[in-house]
């Protein structure tokens, strides 16, 4: 439901961290135990029966990516959720998912190695009325500043089709910070979902301690699907996808500790080491800008020139040889790539030495693959086309917007 690049500044953590946050906050949870090890799981498995009374588990693969359930693990073709009817069937399905690469819709083709396994209660057992899915999110409203509760009687693993094809199925409580959550905003949360009795009252909580655990955490978002309602008529958290601001990490650390670095982008923790702000994204055009307003506007000429952005990529305001150099290769290593479009604004930096260390990178690296198109203005801008132009090197140079444009167009025809 949300946007990848809404994500950019933030923490994504696993569902049995986020469960252990919301628990925190007294949002009621389906209780789980991860596991490394199928010899672990077995023993999370009995653990769960001995507190809950459990009889039958339900194993889901920790990966940051949505679509789990549906997921195939390439290597053994169990799937990222599976349910064990039975403490016996704990470890084979443990086996089928640890240590696999679960390709998922939000995943590369290559999947991602699975190196934990949450074994959880079953809550959809049995009972006097019929068990519900919806689905509920909290984050910032970009338009209004202010936060919103979105929510759906229409949850599960389908929410997006949900989103597509029933867009009025898809609610929204926009909360006024000077007042915070109202108790006949959380009410009318229940309502919309179409609830009523204990059911109701459970939800109106539920709203609150989400609220709560949102807040309290500095989240950037949090995504609960499904929020079940049980055949007893309880309300609980059946997964939980969690994105913290990283600007408030150093409030929260505790949560920093959460941070997994093996699902990381390896290209991203390499730029990271180098001083570099990178991004990566789905498309064929790989940027390479100095400022993050002016890289949002790189974005947006390449899809208005019938491409697609490769990357976010920012080489701050020292863009120099060295600098370029690494950025280069960085976008290099994706094969996506089809050209590469450098766009800088020579403020703090003349763009005769942008230029100069555009040339010196490419002598440096070698053969590059994909036409180049560098767009430099500002401070010596006309010295740095000459520079790019003289340059003898299949560097395509320009100085307006619209320029650059037309050439990223004309490489990818």
């Amino acid at each position: 439901m949300v946007d990848k690049f809404e994500n950019l500044i933030g923490m994504n953590i696993h569902e049995y961290q986020g469960k252990s946050l919301l628990k925190g906050f007294g949002v009621a949870i389906q209780e789980g135990i991860v596991a490394d090890t199928p010899e672990e799981a077995v023993e999370a498995a009995k653990k769960l029966n001995a507190d809950t009374g459990t009889e039958w588990f339900v194993l889901k693969a920790q990966i940051h990516a949505g679509g789990r359930g549906k997921g195939t693990v390439t290597e053994t073709g169990s799937h990222g959720v599976v349910l064990a009817k039975g403490l016996d069937k704990v470890a084979d399905i443990a086996k089928g998912i640890l240590g696999g690469h679960l390709v998922t819709a939000q995943t590369s083709a290559e999947g991602k190695l699975v190196s934990k396994v949450l074994i959880a209660q079953d809550v959809y057992y049995p009972g006097e009325a019929e068990t519900e899915e919806f689905y509920m999110s909290v984050l910032m409203n970009r338009e209004t500043g202010r936060n919103i509760i979105m929510y759906s009687p229409e949850g599960g693993m389908d929410i997006e089709a949900v989103a597509e094809k029933t867009p009025h199925l898809i609610f929204k409580e926009e909360i006024d910070p000077t007042v915070g959550l109202q108790g006949f905003q959380a009410r009318r949360v229940a309502f919309n979902l179409g609830l009523s009795g204990m059911a109701f009252k459970q939800m109106t909580k539920f709203v609150f301690a989400l609220y709560a655990a949102y807040e309290g955490t500095d989240a950037s978002m949090f995504e609960i699907n499904p929020v079940l309602k049980t055949s007893d008529n309880n309300i609980i958290a059946v997964d939980s996808k969690v994105n913290i601001d990283d600007s408030a990490l150093y409030r929260h650390k505790d949560i920093a500790a959460m941070h997994d670095p093996t699902e990381d982008n390896p290209i991203e923790l390499e730029a990271a080491e180098a001083g570099l702000n990178y991004v990566d994204l789905d498309g064929n055009v790989g940027c390479m800008v100095n400022g993050a307003g002016l890289a949002m506007a790189t974005m947006d000429i390449i899809k208005l020139s019938g491409g697609e952005p490769a990357n976010f990529l920012d080489v701050g305001g020292t863009a120099d040889a060295e600098r370029v150099e690494k950025a280069f290769r960085m976008i290099l290593k994706d094969p996506n790539v089809k050209a590469i479009l450098v766009n800088i604004f020579g403020g703090i930096v003349r763009c005769d030495r942008v230029a100069q260390g555009v040339v010196d990178a490419y002598k440096n690296i070698g053969d590059i693959p994909v036409p180049i198109i560098v767009r430099l203005q500002g401070t010596n801008a006309e010295e740095a086309k000459k520079l790019i132009d003289e340059s003898g090197l299949e560097v395509h140079s320009a100085v307006l917007l619209k320029e650059a444009a037309q050439k990223v167009s004309e490489v990818l025809a």
